[in-house]
């Protein structure tokens, strides 16, 4: 298990961990990201909980999952009948989402005890990161009517869980775009989607958190690569847990299916 810094008062401060999760398939597949997400698992601390953005759940307000046992939601259609056969049995913790609620104060924040789960934005991806799903899991969800803005103070106002065990992750893509998807697994990336993520990967290191708020798509390949902002909009939740004093670690960088960035990140 990897030696995390002592941050503040003594602490062990957790990272904050961005993961581009692409296709579905990647749950099943044996290739270079499926082991980098292992590796990667290997790297990381065992946190008491983790806190998943996931693109795949958008809403009115903000959501966060609080049962004690969340199942695991088969959120796609057309793929092997091996993909919804996976089960990710992950227990929940309610005390936890609760004081979440409490700390952030914030009245469009609601509780889900019912209704959602863990959607394959995370249980494919922790499914290679922690296999024993051992550690609780809660979902949050992206509330789809506020500015990009909103979701970066979010993450910034979640970021003191870090010094309380909690993994925050985030699950979506910086490169996403459905319509010109192609499926061969030789696939050549456009242009515009190496152009795109290597912005995202220069500003990263820049620390320029303003323009990946605010620029993304002032550009022609940001337009192509973010047609809409539900892969991206997970990242901003990790620039705002984010410190300055964070080490920024690339664990993955390729494009899938010319226009998905699997690049997968972690600052700690």
């Amino acid at each position: 298990m990897a030696e995390m810094a002592d941050k503040c008062d003594g602490e062990v401060v957790m990272p904050v961990v961005f993961i581009g999760h692409g296709s579905p398939m990647n749950a099943i597949e044996d290739n270079g990201y499926s082991r980098a997400l292992t590796r990667l698992g290997g790297l990381l601390p065992i946190p008491k909980a983790i806190l998943m953005v996931s693109a795949h759940w958008l809403t009115k307000g903000t959501w966060i999952t609080a049962m004690a046992a969340p199942r695991t939601i088969h959120d796609f259609s057309g793929f092997p009948h091996e993909l919804y056969k996976i089960d990710y049995p992950a227990s929940g913790d309610t005390a936890l989402a609760v004081s979440i609620k409490q700390a952030l104060n914030m009245p469009e924040l609601s509780l889900d005890y019912h209704a959602w789960g863990l959607d394959h934005g995370t249980w494919a991806v922790l499914k290679h990161v922690y296999p024993l799903a051992n550690i609780p899991v809660l979902q949050l969800s992206i509330d789809f009517n506020q500015p990009e803005m909103f979701h970066f103070e979010l993450g910034r106002k979640l970021g003191y869980l870090r010094n309380n065990g909690v993994i925050i992750m985030a699950s979506g893509n910086i490169v996403h775009n459905f319509n010109y998807i192609n499926w061969d697994a030789e696939s050549i990336p456009y242009d515009w989607a190496i152009e795109f993520d290597s912005w995202v990967k220069d500003m990263l290191i820049k620390r320029d958190y303003a323009a990946l708020v605010n620029n993304a798509r002032s550009t022609h390949s940001g337009k192509l690569s973010i047609p809409t902002l539900d892969h991206y909009l997970p990242l901003l939740y990790i620039l705002g847990a984010s410190d300055e004093s964070d080490q920024l670690v690339f664990d993955y960088e390729e494009i899938q299916n010319s226009s998905m960035s699997m690049r997968c990140f972690r600052m700690e």
